[in-house]
């Protein structure tokens, strides 16, 4: 048991503080760390009241904090450079023993956005409608911190928190009050409380930092989920929840999840797409099932895909060239586990293929590739997940209409 100089003196008896927990994991993104652990062993005399963490830029010394009570404890470490983690947890009678964990990984605070590719409405935002077989870079900020690709517009959120659209405007899909084209980044309003964006076809959806869901754009099949089929060239909120967590949008559907777990989806519903069990459009969101263990979902031009928390693999909507992985070409209107596998890590849905990486890092893809967007070397269709190469140590993955990126290694 963990003895703290300092502790309360009773009855000749020093009351005792925790030991430290075990951290198990740092997952960083641009500009935070998320700061998996397990609780200590010995908590001393006195329940866990919190848990303190503290980023320590390497090199300056310079250090951040963050507290909670519960794994894992999201911390803003010192931009730029390599960062350590420290942690203690608190009881009654003080903070426990320290643990320090050495993450070797880059923080940084923004990252300088590039596009290439089919320019035509100035949907690369470099001020032209030249296409660009090259990388470009936009602008010179170093502050962009998401960035989403519609089919005609594209849409990014910065560092500090404020939202940027370009492109094709004809549905309001920019969100900028007018129908008119970008060939350059314009901000939507002055708010900086955005957090996550989605970009379909013609339509935008974006959850800010207070858990609400705001959406614009096309709405001609409910996509935008506020009860109505009227287009909106603003962001317009969709109901008054406070508990929307993660965002996807597809051709002409949305799907999104919430901070309990549940899955809502809404929008164009033809092949079942949304997986209510019908193929009824839905113009407000509709939950699926009663599950409350869905962590990660991505929409493509007609099917959805999902991973839950418990790693398995689920899809549903269009399946015409094998796009669900579930070894038919049969459409299902219904949520269907992909094998019985419990490794899946991280998904994307293109037009009419998926892709996926497993927790050993190796990468998977299905459905249609007549361009070669599955990756596997071949033109052949896949209606089963096929292994791309022997790589494992892909990290991040990214599908469109008819083409996959990803990234190799620890980002």
């Amino acid at each position: 048991m963990a003895r703290t100089p300092g502790g309360t003196l009773s009855a000749f008896t020093l009351l005792s503080t925790p030991d430290e927990p075990t951290i198990t994991s740092i997952t960083t993104s641009i500009g935070s760390a998320s700061v998996a652990f397990t609780a200590p062993t010995d908590v001393g005399d006195a329940a866990v009241s919190s848990y303190v963490v503290t980023a320590v830029d390497e090199s300056s010394g310079a250090s951040t904090g963050a507290t909670g009570s519960a794994s894992p404890i999201t911390v803003t470490p010192p931009a730029g450079g390599t960062f350590k983690i420290r942690m203690q947890a608190l009881n009654a009678y003080g903070p426990g023993r320290l643990t320090e964990y050495d993450t070797g990984n880059e923080i940084y605070a923004g990252a300088e956005l590039y596009a290439w590719g089919q320019n035509g409405s100035g949907r690369l935002g470099d001020g032209t409608t030249v296409n660009k077989s090259s990388p470009v870079q936009i602008g010179a900020l170093t502050t962009w911190s998401q960035v989403a690709a519609g089919n005609f517009h594209t849409a990014s959120i910065k560092t500090d928190g404020t939202m940027w659209t370009w492109g094709r405007n004809n549905y309001g899909q920019l969100g900028t009050g007018t129908v008119v084209n970008h060939s350059s980044p314009v901000q939507i309003g002055a708010l900086t409380t955005w957090s996550q964006v989605a970009a379909g076809d013609y339509h935008t959806a974006s959850i800010k930092t207070d858990g609400t869901m705001w959406a614009w754009g096309l709405n001609s099949q409910g996509q935008l989920g506020d009860g109505t089929q009227v287009r909106r060239s603003s962001p317009v909120q969709i109901g008054a929840l406070t508990t929307w967590s993660k965002v996807a949008a597809g051709r002409f559907h949305t799907a999104s999840i919430k901070t309990d777990g549940t899955m809502w989806t809404w929008g164009f519903n033809s092949q079942g797409q949304l997986g209510d069990g019908t193929v009824v459009r839905r113009s407000s969101p509709v939950q699926i099932g009663a599950l409350t263990n869905w962590s990660k979902v991505a929409a493509g031009f007609y099917h959805t895909a999902s991973i839950k928390t418990d790693g398995t693999m689920w899809t549903w909507g269009f399946n015409s060239q094998g796009q669900l992985g579930d070894g038919t070409v049969v459409y299902k209107s219904s949520p269907v586990q992909i094998g019985a596998l419990t490794t899946w890590s991280q998904v994307a849905a293109g037009g009419r293929h998926t892709a996926s990486i497993k927790t050993d890092g190796t990468m998977w893809t299905w459905g249609y590739n007549y361009n070669g967007q599955l990756g596997d070397g071949t033109t052949v269709n896949k209606s089963s997940p096929v292994q791309i190469g022997a790589l494992t140590n892909w990290s991040q993955v990214a599908a469109g209409g008819d083409q996959t990126f990803a990234l190799y290694g620890v980002v």
